[in-house]
């Protein structure tokens, strides 16, 4: 685990979930390290924890699989 993760609440992990299982796209919102926001259209794909930090892994509209620190994403809406 990287000394900046922040694990996210409980009930928005869940949502990710919902969101996942009824594979709803999402407009999604999300800053990389270097502090450049990032605004695209994913369908979220899984969920994967590793080394104590969890991830959401989507797919771009071109075919792409992007995964997303949890604690990175601004903001997440469906579609």
């Amino acid at each position: 685990m990287t000394s900046d993760y922040r694990p996210i609440s409980c009930a928005l992990y869940a949502q990710f979930e919902h969101w996942i299982i009824y594979r709803q796209k999402l407009r999604v919102v999300w800053y990389e390290p270097q502090r450049t926001n990032h605004l695209e259209q994913l369908k979220p794909m899984d969920l994967q924890t590793r080394n104590h930090e969890e991830f959401l892994i989507a797919r771009r509209r071109s075919g792409e699989t992007v995964e997303l620190r949890l604690d990175r994403i601004l903001r997440a809406e469906p579609i």
